[in-house]
């Protein structure tokens, strides 16, 4: 049986006091999640985390209960909180909120005549992907990634939705560390991402909405290779 995970050789926390407190704590555990430095069943004890990290447990009971309404982690009375493993249909639902959401939002940004801001964004971050991809730094590369994404939906006027939209892809986030990204893998984003640019250049709403869900679906190809290296990690046998 796993023993509980009190995220023993995680960083020292130094909570913000411009931040609650149970957010924080949420961040923290979703990031320790995502990355698999808490692994798909493992226990987290409220009171060993509690101690480890210096809070009251009352915040740490607010961050798994928010965990928890993810699917992230189930609560088991008396016991703590275990990891979830990962699902397809979990997956399945966070990509297709995630693609209605920036559907959405890129036919605002068709609607706006003067696009040359956004473009200017675009093509920065398009020229950071290709420089981090030379250096090897993929830590820097999904960040450009991300903000490509942001810039998107700010122009739309949907800043409050990235919130949002980070929100229903936590599932996508999760899977995505499990997957081999090769140069040509990354190389393909980077063209998927030209691609959705280009189409906003050329004011066509159509292409740019095929370019987005072509990209936005690209992670299914990754889930059967996924499945097959780490089949502890998944509560189905197949995909």
């Amino acid at each position: 049986m796993s023993q509980p995970a009190a995220l023993a050789t995680c960083q020292p926390f130094v909570p913000d006091p411009r931040q609650p407190l149970a957010r924080q704590l949420y961040q923290l555990l979703l990031e320790r999640i995502c990355r698999f430095e808490l692994e798909p069943g493992r226990l987290i004890s409220e009171a060993s985390l509690s101690a480890t990290l210096g809070v009251s447990r009352t915040p740490v009971r607010e961050a798994m209960a928010r965990l928890a309404e993810q699917g992230l982690v189930e609560v088991l009375p008396q016991r703590g909180s275990r990891v979830q493993p990962l699902r397809r249909s979990d997956l399945e639902k966070s990509q297709f909120m995630r693609e209605a959401l920036e559907t959405a939002m890129l036919r605002k940004v068709m609607a706006i005549a003067d696009r040359h801001l956004l473009l200017m964004q675009l093509d920065r971050e398009i020229t950071l992907q290709r420089t981090y991809l030379q250096v090897g730094d993929l830590e820097r590369f999904y960040q450009s990634d991300e903000d490509f994404h942001r810039h998107i939906a700010l122009f739309a006027g949907c800043g409050p939705v990235i919130e949002e939209i980070a929100r229903v892809k936590v599932h996508m986030d999760r899977f995505r560390q499990l997957t081999v990204a090769s140069v040509e893998d990354l190389a393909m984003v980077i063209a998927q991402h030209q691609a959705i640019r280009d189409s906003i250049a050329g004011s066509d709403g159509m292409a740019a909405e095929a370019c987005l869900q072509l990209h936005l679906r690209r992670i299914f190809s990754f889930l059967e290779q996924a499945q097959a290296l780490f089949p502890h990690y998944f509560a189905e046998s197949k995909p």
